[in-house]
């Protein structure tokens, strides 16, 4: 079989290797474990292969590169206008050539990419939608685009899209899915956890407006100032890390909140394992995995209502669901600080359901999506 991926992910080359995020990375070579050929069609970047990079394992890789597309300002965008043309040449020829193609959505490749499908109607076809599939969001355009014809069966033909959550009024092809961090293997009992001496909170992701990293800062520096003894660690690097450790800096709270920057998996797992919460007040998520991987741990998670986020928490059973509004999240987690045994009853749930989701049952889930078609 030749699987065709198109996506938006910027890859590296280095010593006949293709790197790309590791996460997006990770997922994609268990795809590649049932497949005989791949062919990925995606931008490059000339950065340095960084922390978070990983290589695909596959020993038949045929690279495509093509244009990124931003909007961003007016230069940028006549030249994305300008590459459209070159990049839909480049996908239709790519899908000519495949048995089975794999897109990689929300994103302006993607949306190409849904378009180009079309042409298709008898090539088996899988998308992984990784944004926010609330019918009711409101999204960019080209996400309720590439939604509406993702989910149209009268012009989406022989496609299965993979969603994050459970939404009513789904067409038949839509598929609600999960995604996975930790194998069988990595499943342990939970340490119970002391929620009346020093609270260790944990942030994972990356340092930019839409994960709100202040506000979990400010959160952690307002339960300091109410007399909790508490501690902040924010794994992941971005556009806003001068700003924060700016802030940091001018509250003084350097002794308790630290920015570590991108870190391997490992590390980050063993800061989950000493942590009692973990933040993520993200405006938009699709399945947040900073979230599951916190519970895997028993870490419970404090977050925003967002996308599938309140079917993750079981609407509060399993964490704690706020508003991005720092009074009254503080509020609620000092409230909740008072329930010790509702805590810990709490932490248990979070890592019971998040141990289900392993890579195990992804495997098995995404070999059957591409071996029973």
């Amino acid at each position: 079989m030749r699987f065709l991926i198109i996506t938006h992910v910027f890859h590296k080359q280095k010593a006949q290797q293709w790197f790309a995020y590791a996460p997006y990375v990770r997922e994609m070579n268990l795809w590649l474990n049932y497949v005989d050929e791949v062919e990925i069609v995606a931008p490059t970047t000339d950065t340095p292969i960084s922390e978070i990079d990983i290589a695909y394992q596959h020993n038949k890789i045929k690279f495509t590169p093509i244009p990124s597309l931003a909007f961003i300002n007016f230069s940028r965008s006549v030249k994305s206008l300008l590459a459209i043309p070159f990049i839909f040449y480049r996908l239709f020829q790519a899908c000519k050539r495949a048995d089975h193609i794999h897109l990689r959505c929300p994103g302006n490749i993607g949306l190409l990419g849904c378009f180009i499908q079309l042409f298709f109607p008898k090539k088996i076809k899988t998308a992984k939608y990784a944004g926010n599939w609330d019918p009711n969001a409101q999204q960019p355009l080209s996400y309720t685009l590439q939604k509406k014809i993702l989910s149209n069966t009268t012009l989406t033909k022989n496609m299965t899209a993979l969603v994050y959550g459970e939404w009513k009024n789904q067409t038949k092809n839509i598929k609600s899915f999960f995604t996975a961090s930790f194998k069988n293997e990595d499943r342990e009992a939970i340490p119970l956890r002391d929620y009346s001496a020093d609270l260790h909170f944990i942030f994972v992701g990356s340092l930019v407006e839409g994960k709100r990293p202040l506000l979990a800062i400010k959160i952690v520096e307002a339960l300091i100032n109410r007399g909790k003894p508490c501690y902040l660690a924010l794994y992941g690097d971005g556009v806003l890390k001068n700003e924060l450790q700016q802030y940091i800096d001018q509250n003084n709270l350097g002794k308790y909140i630290v920015l570590h920057g991108n870190q391997t998996s490992d590390t980050i797992k063993a800061a989950l394992k000493q942590s009692h919460f973990s933040i993520l007040a993200s405006k938009s998520e699709g399945w947040p995995k900073a979230l599951a991987e916190a519970m895997f741990y028993g870490v419970i998670p404090i977050a925003t209502s967002i996308s599938c986020v309140p079917n993750m928490l079981d609407n509060g059973k399993r964490g704690l669901l706020i508003a991005p509004d720092l009074a009254s999240a503080v509020n609620k987690i000092e409230s909740c600080l008072l329930d010790k045994s509702h805590l810990r009853e709490q932490s248990i749930k979070a890592s019971d359901w998040s141990q289900l989701f392993t890579l195990d049952v992804f495997e098995a889930e995404i070999k059957r999506l591409i071996t029973t078609k």
